[in-house]
């Protein structure tokens, strides 16, 4: 989808090619404006295979990255970029921002395969349920699953670079199918990634699977558009910020039976606070509680930013309420109390 600014790329999960993004791309082209890239590896979807390589092991992730750079070039796209990525994609977003470091703007990792997940054990127990052979060749499944090991082995530890602003979002629920010790394994190493290094944050998707992209849009959609407005100047951002607002708003209708849009909004609102946007921040946390009357974090999110708006009767009141819906909620109870003293 052609636009201006910043082009963003999304690597597809592993057996999966370029249409597993269709859902999400128009609303995001329509708040951004920019160039949306999605693409089939070799071997899938509609791409061929490279006629051009002669052995299975020639068909490994650094060829995929050197196709993709090619790609990249025929459609004239040499400079910075932005990375979207979904499962094993994450690998490929890796290598290729750790090879072009200072074209990559940013990186959002949607539950990612980890450079540290696939040890030595577990790639021998992959290897007694993996029939190979029994994986039509050729064909770009086969030779993934062929150069499975030797492309874990190559990508074991690797890490972004720390100036690389990059965004991790993982489900609660996700579990790809393993066993219990290993989907307790690959969430903690998701948990420790964002907890342990400064340039990367976490965002966990609530009630999502693997295909959060799938099970949660308003969240991912949200989440890529969040993003790329932290890559634009103050006046772009400004243009941006008020369809990205529509946009919010209107997710999180479509999406209200499910509960899942709070956390989008809540952000947003959070992101014109901090821009000392009061206005726009007000409607956002107001909208907030009218959209989901439960959550005892809208009320408490909209008392904040009646605060900081000097409005401290209205905040009054929006704590009462969020304390009403969550006794326990010690922070709501601290600043009445001390609303209430002066």
């Amino acid at each position: 989808m052609k636009g201006e600014g910043t082009p963003i790329l999304f690597e597809a999960g592993g057996g999966n090619d370029g249409s597993v993004w269709n859902n999400i791309l128009e609303k995001i082209h329509k708040v951004t404006g920019t160039t949306l890239i999605t693409y089939d590896r070799s071997g899938f979807g509609q791409s061929e295979l490279n006629p051009n390589l002669e052995n299975d092991s020639d068909f490994g992730i650094e060829n995929g990255i050197t196709e993709l750079e090619t790609g990249l070039s025929k459609l004239g796209f040499n400079d910075e970029i932005i990375l979207v990525s979904h499962s094993y994609g994450g690998l490929y977003n890796l290598l290729f921002t750790r090879k072009h470091p200072k074209k990559v703007k940013t990186v959002i990792l949607i539950d990612a395969v980890l450079s540290n997940f696939w040890s030595e054990e577990l790639l021998t127990i992959r290897d007694m349920h993996v029939d190979i052979s029994a994986i039509p060749k050729p064909s770009g499944d086969y030779y993934m699953n062929f150069n499975f090991n030797e492309i874990m082995r190559f990508v074991r530890n690797m890490q972004f670079p720390e100036n690389t602003v990059v965004t991790n979002v993982f489900p609660e629920n996700s579990s790809l199918g393993f066993p219990e010790p290993l989907a307790n394994r690959w969430k903690k190493l998701h948990e420790d990634l964002g907890n342990q290094k400064n340039n990367i944050s976490n965002i966990i998707a609530k009630g999502s699977g693997h295909a959060v992209f799938q099970d949660n849009p308003a969240l991912i959609t949200n989440t890529i558009i969040k993003a790329y407005i932290e890559t634009l100047n103050k006046d772009q951002q400004n243009m941006v910020l008020k369809k990205a607002l529509d946009n919010a708003i209107q997710l999180s209708i479509d999406s209200k039976v499910n509960n899942r849009s709070e956390h989008d909004l809540n952000t947003l609102g959070y992101s014109y606070l901090g821009n000392e946007e009061l206005d726009k921040a007000l409607e956002i946390f107001k909208l907030t509680t009218t959209l989901f009357p439960d959550s005892f974090n809208a009320y408490d999110s909209y008392g904040e930013a009646l605060l900081k708006a000097d409005k401290k009767e209205k905040a009054i009141k929006m704590y009462e309420k969020s304390i009403e819906l969550n006794p326990e909620n010690e922070n709501g109870k601290a600043v009445l109390r001390q609303l209430k003293e002066e």
